[in-house]
């Protein structure tokens, strides 16, 4: 049996953009189903002038985040390297191939210049044509042509397509493809400054890597019988295509780096785990077999077929993305989460509070990271606020009420020995029938007074609990003065 290849080839670009993760995913995920699968990064560099400082980097981070390892690849070598295109150039690689397949037919030298293209161009749209470039230098002798080439003539080098017939090719999504040859223009190969196109370097690239599987956009769809063309005209074997529908911002959208959509480095920025992230555009196109929806890294490597890809655009939902994130940021042990969250808590949290206990009360209620500052905001510094809070229908409350509430608790706390969550629950839950009250009555005045804000992410008793008695008592204090007052 052949062993299963791979790559994930991406273009230095910028950021690494949810689709591109996808595409990496889907790759990993295909090699890893084979016992001896193999994972190959391989850098596209060819467009020089859209190159971003810094982006190769942000490439190797974000598979290094997402435990995406590759087996080859720049950093770490391999049987097939060099692995990144512009190396390859240097070593003359692709000019080398350029050479065979116009020997071989399936190319030619091209001397046109902007000049006569827009010429060609602007007779074909006047005519009501949509643009296909007849390359007059086609019909050149190969005598002529390398006579023009040797005298320093500036020239490209363009895929010589048959004039009439069909090309197939198999798709893993979209099953079988066939276009009319007579569709398909002389693309270029070989630019005039020596670099390849995409569309010839990738295919020379996973002829020699020995890519078995390619994994890539739909965007591509129409430019896969040209490749395989080159495929034909070189008489290579054709790698299994698996094309991915796109991911979309909205019906009408796809999620775009030059519309400012968020990266994978944005969505960490904003609290989302590497793991969720992963778990949750895996599904993005795809469908599991069963409902699961939570899924390690290894369960979709046992889980993932590419028969279950869908061929329509999957939207990019933010809100199913945060209620996954919450889901494994709760499925966390609290060692494991206590670990992760101390960051975000430090930003808010500066005294000596309990990490522990602080981490405890936020697990069962966080779904990003990010929203934990704010919620602790209370604990360095008690804020200030309405009396008018402590009028609440639900509750039951009013000021009258709370201010009796807070003078029992208050005298019932102070005599309290032991300062820990049971005996705070046994002192407060012990105030409400000697008051008359309901416990809502009582828990809810205290939890108030203590923090100051209506919404908190734990109870009187947890917060109180973390405080500590002291600061508990004196907030007690200022609380009950500001509703006498």
């Amino acid at each position: 049996m052949e062993e299963i290849r791979t790559r994930f080839a991406p273009s230095p670009t910028g950021y690494m953009h949810v689709g591109n993760l996808r595409t990496a995913l889907w790759a990993y995920l295909i090699a890893r189903k084979d016992p001896n699968g193999k994972f190959i990064l391989r850098i596209e560099d060819t467009d020089q002038a859209r190159q971003v400082e810094g982006a190769e980097k942000i490439i190797y981070d974000t598979l290094k985040a997402c435990n995406l390892k590759h087996d080859e690849g720049p950093d770490i070598g391999g049987p097939y390297g060099p692995y990144v295109q512009s190396e390859r150039m240097r070593i003359g690689l692709y000019m080398k191939y350029a050479r065979e397949l116009i020997r071989r037919g399936g190319a030619h030298y091209c001397f046109c210049d902007e000049e006569t293209i827009n010429r060609e161009r602007e007779e074909q749209e006047a005519r009501g044509k949509s643009f296909k470039f007849n390359d007059p230098c086609r019909h050149l002798s190969p005598e002529e042509a390398q006579a023009r080439v040797d005298a320093g003539e500036p020239f490209v080098v363009r895929q010589t397509i048959p004039l009439s017939g069909t090309t197939y090719f198999d798709d893993e999504v979209f099953g079988r493809i066939t276009v009319e040859n007579s569709t398909l223009d002389d693309s270029i190969l070989i630019k005039s400054d020596g670099f390849p196109t995409y569309n010839f370097a990738n295919v020379i690239d996973d002829h020699l890597m020995k890519i078995t599987d390619v994994v890539r956009g739909m965007e591509y769809l129409s430019s896969t019988p040209k490749y395989n063309l080159l495929y034909d005209a070189f008489g290579w074997e054709k790698p299994r295509y698996i094309h991915c529908p796109p991911v979309m911002k909205d019906a009408h959208h796809k999620l775009s780096k030059r519309n400012g959509d968020a990266s994978f480095q944005d969505l960490v920025a904003k609290g989302y785990l590497p793991d969720a992230i992963l778990n949750y555009i895996a599904m993005l196109g795809w469908a599991p077999e069963t409902d699961q929806e939570i899924f390690t890294l290894e369960e979709l490597v046992q889980a993932f077929n590419v028969k279950r890809i869908s061929t329509s655009g999957a939207i990019f939902d933010t809100s199913k993305l945060t209620s996954i994130n919450g889901i494994w940021l709760r499925n966390m042990s609290p060692d494991k989460y206590l670990e992760t969250v101390t960051p975000y808590i430090r930003q808010a949290v500066t005294k000596d509070y309990d990490l522990a206990k602080i981490a405890e009360i936020l697990q069962p209620r966080i779904n990003v990271l990010n929203e934990i500052p704010p919620m602790l905001d209370f604990l360095d510094e008690m804020p200030s606020y309405s009396n008018d809070l402590y009028v609440n229908k639900k509750m039951k409350t009013n000021e009258e009420i709370a201010l009796t509430s807070l003078k029992a608790s208050r005298e019932a706390l102070a005599e309290l020995n032991d300062w820990n969550a049971a005996s705070l629950h046994d002192c407060m839950m012990a105030l409400p029938p000697k008051l008359n009250f309901k416990n809502g009555q009582v828990l809810f005045p205290i939890r108030l007074a203590i923090t100051g804000k209506q919404f908190t992410p734990g109870g009187a008793i947890e917060i109180a609990d973390i405080l500590g008695k002291e600061e508990t008592l004196a907030r007690l204090d200022r609380s009950i003065a500001q509703l006498e007052k």
